[in-house]
């Protein structure tokens, strides 16, 4: 059994969005509700959170320094040293509508995504903002948009609609364009809904399974590798960290819970790791710009 730890005991209602940041030496998630980003120090086991204005999902280490987050608001830069966001691309999702996953591919583009804010009731979109700072509408007519990771290669991405519990797989040219997708695995046999995803150095996607209790390794081929059973039952979303990259952190959520279900899972809410003797992909920090 490999074992799974909490590092970072909490209450987040939608923990998501972990993210690496190599030149600090910290993991950073977010509990989107609570409009809150968290940081971890897994070194010294230091910890602290910044209280956000605006719901936000995605982190992105930048190259000069702090992260690129994506917000409700749009894209802005972070600096990690004062806690203070400027928002340098606005964004207008529509009423209700957030953001939700998303994650940098190998060649420095920034994947994002918007949802409902109403259990994705409401169709939602994929964006994809490029290092020259257009960002552009990839894919729409999605309710719940999850995984958002690429290959280690680049010629391909992988894509969820937890509402269709279906992560497709989709072929990707250099220049970022997306070709006609495939199914590459499934939980319609009642295992959860597929969540956020990381991607390892051999090319297997590591998918969160909220409702499921489990995180669950896939082969390139779609085929199950590994399962990893979880402490709680709505495990969000994962990215590999550490300075090796050997350290895989799963986000949880305790959004719907009711008091009895808190009650046999009093972790939910928490950070956790887990060392699963493979290497995560590594991906850049972001070089670009926000606007055109």
């Amino acid at each position: 059994m490999t074992d799974v730890r909490c590092v970072a005991r909490g209450e987040d209602e939608l923990g998501e969005g972990p993210a690496w940041s190599s030149a600090e030496g910290r993991v950073y998630w977010f509990d989107i509700q609570g409009r809150r980003l968290n940081w971890l120090e897994p070194d010294g086991g230091e910890r602290g959170s910044h209280d956000l204005a605006v719901r936000a999902s995605v982190a992105v280490p930048c190259l000069k320094g702090g992260l690129i987050l994506v917000t409700e608001a749009g894209l802005g830069r972070f600096d990690t040293r004062s806690g203070t966001l400027e928002i340098e691309a606005s964004m207008d999702l529509g009423d209700g509508f957030r953001t939700n996953d998303g994650k940098i591919d190998i060649a420095g583009r920034i994947w994002w995504s918007s949802m409902d804010d109403d259990g994705g009731k409401r169709p939602g979109k994929l964006f994809r903002t490029d290092p020259d700072g257009r960002t552009q509408v990839v894919l729409e007519d999605i309710h719940i948009a999850n995984t958002v990771s690429c290959s280690p290669q680049g010629d391909a991405y992988y894509f969820a609609d937890s509402t269709k519990r279906t992560i497709w797989r989709f072929p990707l040219s250099e220049a970022g364009d997306l070709g006609e997708r495939s199914v590459f695995a499934t939980t319609q046999d009642g295992h959860g809904a597929p969540d956020g995803s990381a991607v390892d150095a051999e090319g297997h996607l590591w998918n969160a399974q909220w409702g499921a209790w489990r995180i669950v390794r896939y082969a390139p081929d779609g085929t199950i590798n590994r399962i990893i059973p979880m402490p709680v039952g709505q495990p969000s979303s994962c990215a590999f960290g550490g300075p090796d990259l050997a350290t895989l952190y799963v986000t949880s959520a305790r959004e719907g819970l009711s008091r009895t279900d808190l009650e046999a899972q009093p972790l939910a809410g928490s950070l956790f790791a887990i060392e699963p003797g493979v290497r995560g992909l590594a991906l850049p920090a972001f070089s670009g710009r926000l606007t055109p």
